[in-house]
């Protein structure tokens, strides 16, 4: 029994140290891309000689001991978006935000289905927003401001039913509010400021009743409607 015991704690010892193994190889990839770290942050801390749980930036969960928070903001930082961080299979808190990450979003980070806190705001990042964002079931806060995008808002954002704050503002996003954007009944923020936006308002927006902060100014949008609908939330 003794020995059956030993074995089997060996093996969750192993199978422990092998996964945050994983998660510190996902960081070294990061820190590999990086081309411009004028404060040596991670040059100087991301090292082996350490526990990838105390490098900066980086909280580990207690029971899972895996990296569940990666805050990288406000660290001049220049670099791409590794498609290795799709492995960081626990990340509930990902920020990047007020950086110069460049490139478009890996299809990758798709599977980090953890995430509550999404921040990528005040970077380089273009392309189109990707449709699988909308897929990250827990996720209450989502800046993507301050970037490049263009294209549409996708649809599926209408699916993050836990949605609280939304910030797409200053990109080059074109096209019409997606009425399915309404669907996200828990909305308090809502920015979609200095875009491309057109047509009009959609009505339904009254219906996000949480809703105690919106901007929409510099866009396209027309019509008395327009003025009516922002003066309705900011009143409610």
């Amino acid at each position: 029994m003794f020995a059956l015991l030993s074995a089997t704690f060996g093996v969750i010892l192993s199978a422990k140290y092998s996964n945050i193994t994983i998660d510190q190889s996902v960081l070294l990839a990061l820190k590999l891309d990086i081309t411009h770290d004028p404060h040596n942050f991670l040059a100087t801390n991301w090292s082996i000689s350490t526990s990838v749980c105390n490098w900066i930036g980086v909280i580990c969960g207690s029971k899972q001991h895996r990296i569940t928070a990666l805050d990288l903001s406000s660290m001049d930082l220049t670099s791409t978006i590794p498609s290795q961080l799709g492995n960081l299979s626990f990340l509930a808190w990902l920020d990047i935000g007020d950086n110069n990450f460049l490139g478009s979003l890996p299809i990758e980070l798709a599977d980090l289905h953890r995430l509550e806190y999404l921040n990528f705001g005040n970077n380089n990042l273009d392309g189109k927003i990707p449709n699988w964002l909308g897929y990250f079931a827990k996720l209450q806060s989502l800046y993507l401001y301050g970037n490049n995008f263009d294209g549409v808002i996708p649809f599926t954002l209408g699916n993050l039913s836990k949605l609280e704050m939304l910030n797409l503002g200053r990109n080059q996003i074109s096209g019409r509010i997606p009425n399915s954007l309404f669907k996200c009944k828990e909305l308090e923020f809502l920015s979609l400021y200095n875009n491309s936006l057109e047509g009009n308002v959609p009505t339904e927006i009254e219906n996000l009743t949480l809703l105690n902060t919106l901007y929409l100014d510099g866009n396209y949008f027309k019509g008395k409607q327009f003025s009516v609908i922002v003066s309705f939330i900011f009143f409610i």
